[in-house]
């Protein structure tokens, strides 16, 4: 037993080992068959040949269709393998520059010449649109007019709709792209909606809620700058509702934000209707509450006017809307993509229709029509100086005298001498009264704000901008603000111009107080009130006020009654009374406390008691009741006046009769006797005693 259990772990033993060089065996077998393999991957044409040994001489050669099938599959996949997935590799500096200049020895009517063309625009394209942001939009544009967009129309589509789904914050930057194109390049406008509208219709139906999101947000934005019709609009929104899910009510109330300012302007009909459908799905209640909350979000945005959601931002109102052209395309339209644009052909005529863009970009950009450079324009002007110059002297004295494009008035031509520009469009006016009210609105309080609006040096002769900004924003405002009164305050205490400003902004604001509504014209009123009141606007300005039943008007006296009431109530009744009756100031209030007519006196004194200011009236009650007295002395003045120059008159006449009659008698006495001498002289007594001073008659005896 001992030796067969010995012999059975011997036996143990040696089956493992033997195993194990069976294991070795086949492994060396496995790895000769891979260096063979390898072997015969290094060697193709060795293997080939050997193959060939193998079939012997009399084995058939290989169809030729099955030789060029193997070849033209490798032709394919060396360049697939060669461009990479994006069908593009890079290109070190040099080489690249050592291949342009191989390009401009090629035809340009090749293939290969054109292919790098496209793949040229291709790159620029992208480059151009994937830099774009609200700061250099307006710098991007003229670099977005240099290369073919009429040839790349296609890649420009493609290549905004692409940056558009990838950052669909950008949209309202690409809408804005889109219409400055489409003011010059109107078919690359229309190609942008068609593909725009389509890409939504597609994802609609494939219910897909982020591409929709997205397109719809590029429709949105294209109504708002008047690209698409706001119809399309109102139709996206309806067929959105028709049948509400949740997904279709998210996107209808972030589509709604976006137009919702655009339609309240063009269409308010069409938005209350869509407003309308929106509060019977919210009665409904069949859709879920997180999207419930999203529609009286939605309500809440509307009360407000959409303030938070502007349909275009102002840094990005770059078109006027008379020069913009509208598209009026619907969902259910047939639109061609025109998708053949996005790929490579060759265009037998390339370099006709590279010429022909010469010229279109030279009208785009203002440049001159051979496209050349500004060395050689500079040279076209200076020979054009030339030509004038050569005309001028043949015209003489008549050319001499009109300026001309250069300017020049003279005999010779000066270089460098231009006109001066003036410019009419009042683009720096309107950017200063910009400035101003977004400095008012934007600072946190009146002294902050009049730091920095001092800061801005508002030219001579502009002031007045200032003062009608002020006086519009505090008139805007629902009630009176002392933020504004203190800030008109302070400007009229810092310099003398601004009370001369602040007075003759008053006048006109009184000229056309007729054409505020009341709440305006109440805050107007406690406005200049306040700088009355502080002494801020000289009391003089009041002079422009007449207070009569012909010169006011029902608004003019309401702006009376504030303003009269505002500065009794701060300076009281008493204080208020000692500025008017002021004798050094009566000639400015004389005005207000009219004297010059009974009537204009009576309505003065009715109309400061029917505000409850009639203390203000004493002196025209006293006035008014010391009048008859006035006027009977005024009539017993005048019976004197006249009478006394009836006795200077008189007295007059009667020296000239006596020395008439004196003469008559001297001429008549030598032949009358004693008595008729003393008769005469007793008739003549009796005569002045009946009427003192009046001469006797020349014919009595």
């Amino acid at each position: 037993s001992g030796s067969s259990s010995s012999s059975e772990s011997e036996d143990e033993r040696k089956r493992p080992k033997k195993r194990a060089t069976t294991d070795k065996a086949k492994a060396k077998g496995g790895d000769g068959d891979k260096n063979g393999a390898k072997g015969s991957k290094k060697r193709p044409a060795e293997d080939a040949k050997a193959a060939d040994a193998d079939k012997g001489p009399d084995a058939p050669p290989p169809p030729p269709a099955a030789k060029k099938a193997a070849g033209s599959f490798a032709d394919e996949a060396a360049a697939q393998k060669a461009g990479g997935r994006t069908g593009g590799v890079y290109i070190p500096p040099f080489k690249l520059a050592a291949m342009q200049k191989e390009m401009a020895k090629m035809d340009k009517a090749s293939k290969e010449f054109q292919r790098l063309k496209w793949e040229q625009l291709r790159k620029q394209v992208n480059g151009l649109i994937n830099k774009m942001n609200v700061g250099n939009l307006k710098l991007l544009v003229p670099d977005l007019f240099e290369i073919n967009l009429v040839r790349g129309r296609g890649l420009l589509a493609r290549a905004i709709m692409k940056a558009q789904l990838a950052s669909p914050g950008f949209t309202h930057i690409y809408a804005a792209l889109v219409a400055v194109l489409n003011t010059k390049l109107p078919e690359n406008g229309e190609l942008i909606v068609k593909r725009v509208i389509v890409g939504f219709r597609r994802a609609y139906k494939r219910r897909d809620k982020t591409l929709a999101t997205a397109f719809a947000k590029f429709i949105g934005h294209l109504c708002n700058h008047q690209i698409a019709h706001e119809l399309l609009a109102l139709q996206l929104l309806t067929v959105l509702l028709d049948e509400p899910t949740d997904d279709s009510v998210e996107i209808a109330v972030s589509f709604t934000k976006e137009v919702g300012q655009l339609l309240e302007q063009l269409s308010p009909k069409g938005l209350h209707a869509i407003f309308e459908r929106f509060r019977g799905i919210l009665h409904e209640g069949t859709i879920d509450k997180r999207v419930q909350y999203t529609i009286e979000g939605l309500f809440a945005v509307r009360k407000s006017g959409f303030t938070d959601f502007p349909s275009v931002p102002e840094e990005l109102d770059l078109v006027d809307r008379n020069d913009q052209i509208t598209f009026e395309f619907g969902l259910d339209d047939q639109l061609d993509k025109q998708e053949m644009l996005d790929v490579f052909k060759v265009d037998p005529e390339y370099e006709t229709n590279e010429r022909m863009w010469k010229s279109i970009r030279a009208e785009i950009l203002g440049e001159s029509d051979d496209g050349s450079s500004s060395g050689s324009e500079s040279d076209d002007e200076g020979s054009d100086g030339s030509d004038e110059s050569e005309d001028e002297d043949e015209d003489g004295a008549g050319a001499a005298s009109w300026g001309g494009p250069s300017g020049v008035t003279g005999g010779g031509i000066e270089k460098g001498v231009t006109d001066q520009i003036e410019d009419l469009t009042e683009q720096d006016l309107i950017n200063l009264r910009r400035t101003i009210y977004l400095t008012i609105m934007s600072s946190a309080g009146f002294e902050e704000c009049a730091h920095k609006l001092a800061k801005l040096d508002i030219p001579e002769g502009h002031e007045m901008e200032l003062c009608n900004m002020l006086i519009e924003c505090c008139s805007q405002e629902r009630t009176y603000l002392r933020y504004y009164g203190l800030l008109g305050q302070r400007f009229c205490l810092m310099d003398r111009r601004w009370c001369v400003t602040f007075d003759k902004a008053f006048e006109d604001q009184y000229a056309m107080i007729h054409r505020l509504e009341t709440n305006k014209l109440r805050n107007v009123a406690k406005f200049f009130a306040h700088l009355l009141q502080t002494d801020g606007l000289p009391w003089t300005c009041l002079e422009y006020i007449h207070l009569n039943e012909e010169e006011t008007t029902s608004s003019s006296r309401i702006f009376i009654k504030i303003l009269a009431q505002e500065l009794s109530e701060f300076l009281g009744i008493a204080k208020i009374k000692q500025r008017f009756l002021d004798p050094y100031m009566a000639q400015i209030f004389q005005g207000l406390f009219p004297k010059d007519n009974p009537r204009n006196t009576r309505f003065a004194i009715n109309y400061w008691t029917s505000i409850g200011l009639g203390s203000l009236t004493d002196d025209l009650r006293q006035h008014l009741k010391d009048a008859p007295k006035r006027l009977r002395e005024q009539q017993m003045e005048l019976a004197r006046q006249q009478a006394a120059m009836g006795g200077a008159r008189s007295d007059s006449d009667s020296s000239s009769s006596s020395s008439s009659s004196s003469s008559s008698s001297s001429s008549s006495g030598s032949g009358s006797g004693s008595g008729s001498s003393s008769s005469s002289s007793s008739s003549s007594s009796s005569s002045g005693s009946r009427s003192r001073g009046s001469p006797s008659p020349s014919f009595l005896p």
